[in-house]
């Protein structure tokens, strides 16, 4: 049997407060069963408490409003399932996002080697196809795994690559957020290409290159004691910063090894410039 109950026993039912009631009726979530045209005031009937559970534990979880209401009319259970469970993979993916600040939080708290392993290393001009594009900041993992996938495709053969995958960031990217990008792979010579390809040179340069281990979501910290070593000793230089995928394919985040090369001026005879240091 069916009955009425006026919103604020519908509150003390649900544990939905008045406010979130109103508000669900305003946005067409959950409307009361009637609503008395004199008084204005608001009932819901008992058969749609369970509905009024199922909005409190979806929100409960940040589910938007507009997915809630697509669950609630979904006809389907497998694409209501769908959307819940793409949610769920969303709410998985900050989550780990969080742990990975949280553990980058306590590593800085903690505080960093008194000596970090940085080479001093001069690397030479090579040959390498590349993937020029202008990137947004936000936009730069999601660019460079596409990219670096259509490169290696681009191969003719595993024996023409001359080296890890590579990017080039130049300073205004750092700046602006924003700024072309340059993914390649080195290789040995020349050869066809498909459109949008290029077949360029990764020029020679002097570098302050430092290993980070672990996600890219960490690769700040790495930077700020890279880019310290450089700034303390007064021999930085305009260029892009280069980096290395060492290792990519792994399901473990933290077995990640990406090379950081930052560039440095080449000392002259009678430079005070620091020999190089490990």
């Amino acid at each position: 049997m069916t009955a009425l109950m006026p919103i604020g026993d519908f509150a003390r039912v649900t544990h939905l407060s008045v406010k979130a009631l109103r508000h669900y009726h305003d946005v067409g979530l959950l409307e009361p069963a009637t609503v008395d045209p004199a008084t204005g005031y608001r009932f819901y009937a008992t058969a749609q408490v369970p509905v009024a559970l199922a909005i409190r534990r979806f929100r409960d979880l940040d589910l938007p409003i507009d997915q809630v209401r697509a669950v609630l009319d979904a006809s389907d259970p497998a694409a209501r399932n769908q959307i819940i469970l793409r949610h769920l993979a969303r709410m998985e993916n900050q989550l780990e996002q969080t742990q990975l600040a949280v553990s980058s939080l306590r590593s800085l708290l903690e505080g960093s080697p008194a000596d970090p392993a940085i080479e001093v290393r001069a690397v030479g001009a090579t040959a390498a196809l590349a993937i020029r594009e202008t990137v947004d900041w936000d936009d730069t993992e999601s660019w460079l795994a596409e990219a670096q996938a259509e490169l290696n495709a681009a191969l003719p053969d595993p024996g023409a690559r001359a080296g890890p995958d590579g990017a080039l960031y130049p300073r205004d990217y750092f700046e602006a957020h924003r700024g072309e990008l340059v993914a390649f792979v080195p290789v040995h010579g020349a050869f066809a290409v498909p459109a949008g390809v290029d077949c360029s040179e990764i020029p020679a340069a002097r570098l302050a290159v430092m290993i980070h281990e672990g996600p890219f979501d960490t690769l700040d910290q790495t930077y700020g004691e890279l880019g310290t070593f450089v700034v303390e000793r007064g021999i930085g230089t305009n260029g892009p910063i280069r980096e290395h995928y060492l290792v990519t394919e792994t399901a473990n985040p933290s077995e990640l090894r990406t090379e950081v090369g930052w560039p440095i001026v080449t000392p002259s005879a009678d430079s005070t410039a620091p020999p190089p240091t490990v």
